[in-house]
């Protein structure tokens, strides 16, 4: 198969690249720069410059991560602003150029986030769930909208609404490791806010799930099957790392610190991947304890 990924710098989008080449496909990385290899292909979407046509004609698959880290500065108005032109741009972009191209691809792989469902308590949700309320929520609707030109070409397109990735090299996990090795992790607000998380192995295995799956079209929750709270991902955390987890994080000092974002942190949502099981993908971390000490275990 032969593959375009956008972001593929990304924590997940890097992981792609990397296990796709070693199970025999091609992978062609959208780059925002002038190419330097031959498996490169320059665009620039916020300065309006799709890739060539030519340069991804012909291309099997498309699967779709860019856009600016949620979680990577305060929401401030200016990168709320970024958060969302970085998305709608880059997929309109690519939608349109895939819909222009003479051989087009079988599949479309377009980025999306559980933000939809905006905050749901304890309630479960899955992809017939509504959409929710907030910055996020809208922005993932939009986001998914901005994927139709491909699906009106005929292209099958699944928005991949994606939870918490967990893995020791960046992230959600990533950023709060060195501080539970120092004794300073925990909970974060109440504790009981729903996080719905998925191990990096499996989110990629998900995709390559997703590529060859000729009947899924349009949404696809990439999260385990097993959603818990933040109290109990922290303490899964500190007993990976034997080590306690007594700080918390009042709620107030979250918004403080974070702003809007802090909204999403003492908030959750309880995503179930209700799709992906119905069609067998099988999960090789479906719980949060075994996720967690294999991937720091490995360093994954």
């Amino acid at each position: 198969m032969r593959i375009l990924v956008s972001g593929s710098s990304g924590l997940v989008g890097s992981a792609l690249v990397r296990v796709a080449r070693a199970e025999g496909d091609e992978v062609l990385r959208l780059v925002r720069r002038d190419k330097r290899s031959d498996d490169e292909v320059s665009w620039d979407p916020a300065g309006g410059r799709g890739p060539d046509p030519a340069a991804i004609e012909g291309v099997d698959a498309v699967v779709h991560l860019a856009g600016a880290g949620l979680g990577d500065h305060r929401w401030t108005n200016t990168y709320k602003r970024q958060l969302r032109e970085s998305r709608l741009a880059s997929t309109t972009m690519l939608t349109r150029t895939i819909a222009g191209l003479d051989a087009k691809p079988r599949v479309f792989l377009s980025g999306s986030a559980i933000g939809y469902y905006g905050d749901t308590g304890d309630t479960e949700v899955d992809e017939n769930s509504p959409a929710g309320e907030g910055f996020l929520a809208d922005l993932c609707c939009e986001w998914e909208a901005a994927a139709a030109p491909a699906a009106a070409v005929g292209v099958r397109t699944v928005a991949l609404r994606t939870g918490i990735v967990l893995s020791t090299k960046g992230g959600a996990l990533g950023k709060v490791l060195p501080l539970f090795r120092a004794g300073l992790g925990g909970r974060l607000g109440s504790g009981r806010q729903y996080l719905s998380w998925i191990a990096r192995p499996d989110h990629v295995a998900a995709m390559r799930f997703l590529l060859r799956a000729d009947d899924i079209v349009g949404p696809v929750n990439l999260t385990a099957p097993t959603p818990v709270t933040n109290a109990a991902y922290t303490k899964a955390i500190a007993a990976a790392l034997r080590r306690p987890a007594l700080v918390f994080a009042p709620s107030v000092a979250l918004k403080l610190a974070l702003g809007e974002f802090a909204n999403t942190v003492v908030t959750g949502q309880r995503a179930l991947p209700t799709r992906l099981m119905a069609a067998g993908f099988d999960f090789a971390y479906p719980r949060i304890e075994r996720a967690l000490q294999a991937l720091i275990a490995a360093r994954a």
